[in-house]
């Protein structure tokens, strides 16, 4: 017992997901094979969500409970163009009292914050995706189909407390849920062992080299408070922000895992003998990493949840969307201090990657140019995100301190003050 007690300990999250591969193999097998009805199945999905709820959360688990009550309560009572506003607010205000009461313990009376909460917290948040994807969806159309499976509110229950993506997504919307859970039986997906196999060793491949890489950091952390060499403390700054990165990328692999596990994923045959199972994913390392552009990077990075808060904000706010969709991932992430700075300098970063990109593009004809252009654009991404994803994720004033001390803040800021310098140029030239 004590390796799986070590697993908990340290990877709790990677344990729930690899602990939870099983049951959704076992659901794939035996929806396959026709052994459950529909009915069934729904209840199959939302037992298993229930169950894992209870065991990863203890009694933090009826926040989970409690949202999944309103939202169904509410689709089944209120007319379609009245779901959303009363969906959003009511959860995003539950959601939010969560996170001040997490603030208040932390910062005010100095007190742990029980890890059990802080998983609860996390999988508030994908409900909160999930109930308002189902509420959008109703405000846009108010479709007679989507209407008809809400009513009966089975659907509704197994779609927000589904075990495959309570703990970790990816988004998939109430419309896709609901043909995968019918149709299963009917024309079911290649069996997913090979994929399960491929992206398992994927993880453990993330995993290892976000512990070697880990190590590495903390042997050579005792010199960067005492180094003067600038490049490498904005080295150390940039491994640690991989670090968090990579434990991002092993936690969206895993849950494709689990998804795939279940069936859920599959978007048809490459090639005869070659499956796609691609249809739900948050982010692929190699693609994300690779991106050139801060604006490029936002879009791939957490793909579904990056979908999200564009259909849910950015699409619909006349005025600055760019910014108040930043600003509504602050709100939903929690309001600390280090996410506030961190998605606000993320924000003005987007800003600028579009007026310098728009600015430099036609100038650069050469190849050698563009070549040079590409390179210098990337190691800009990487340093803007860098500071995001330390800020972001530490959260408190310390984070900004080590950016500042050690110089890697500069980034972004230089980002900033090209958006004023394009602007003088621009007025100069007209």
């Amino acid at each position: 017992m004590e390796p799986i007690q070590w697993l908990c300990e340290q990877h709790p999250f990677l344990t729930y997901q690899c602990f939870s591969i099983p049951f959704a193999f076992l659901f794939y097998v035996l929806a396959k094979q026709g052994c459950l009805s529909l009915t069934y199945r729904y209840l199959f999905l939302a037992s298993g969500g229930c169950i894992l709820a209870i065991v990863t959360m203890g009694v933090y688990s009826l926040l989970l409970l409690i949202s999944t009550v309103i939202f169904v309560l509410l689709v089944c009572s209120l007319s379609p163009e009245r779901v959303h506003p009363w969906v959003f607010g009511l959860q995003m205000g539950w959601q939010t009292f969560w996170h001040l009461l997490i603030q208040y313990r932390e910062y005010y009376l100095n007190e742990p914050t029980d890890s059990r909460l802080l998983l609860s917290m996390s999988s508030l948040m994908l409900l909160t995706q999930r109930v308002t994807s189902v509420s959008m969806d109703l405000q846009d159309g108010g479709r007679v189909t989507l209407m008809t499976q809400c009513r009966a509110f089975l659907p509704l229950i197994s779609y927000a407390l589904n075990f495959t993506a309570l703990l970790g997504g990816p988004l998939s919307s109430f419309d896709q849920f609901v043909y995968f859970v019918e149709q299963i039986t009917i024309s079911p997906p290649p069996q997913p062992l090979s994929v399960i196999s491929y992206k398992g060793f994927q993880v453990l491949s993330l995993e290892w080299a976000r512990n070697h890489l880990t190590r590495l950091l903390r042997d050579n952390a005792s010199s960067l408070s005492v180094s003067n060499n600038i490049l490498t403390d904005v080295l150390w700054i940039w491994g640690l922000a991989v670090v968090l990165r990579i434990r991002y990328y092993s936690h969206w692999k895993i849950s494709e895992c689990l998804n795939n596990a279940a069936g859920l994923g599959f978007r048809g045959m490459v090639r005869e003998d070659s499956p796609n199972w691609s249809g739900l994913s948050d982010g692929d390392l190699w693609t994300t990493e690779m991106s050139c552009q801060v604006s490029e990077f936002a879009r791939r990075w957490n793909g579904t949840t990056a979908t999200w808060l564009r259909r849910l904000v950015f699409q619909r706010c006349k005025t600055a969307p760019l910014v108040m969709t930043f600003g509504f991932s602050i709100w939903w992430h929690g309001i600390h201090l280090g996410q506030f700075v961190g998605f606000l300098l993320w924000a003005a970063a987007v800003r600028a990657d579009y007026q310098i990109h728009k600015y430099l593009k036609p100038k650069l004809t050469s190849t050698r140019r563009r070549l040079v252009r590409t390179c210098l654009c990337w190691l800009n991404t990487q340093m803007v995100m860098a500071c995001v994803v330390i800020a972001i994720e530490l959260r408190s004033t310390s984070s900004l301190k080590i950016l500042g001390l050690t110089y890697t803040g500069v980034f972004p800021l230089l980002n900033v003050l090209f958006i004023f310098i394009l602007r003088v140029l621009c007025k100069t030239l007209t």
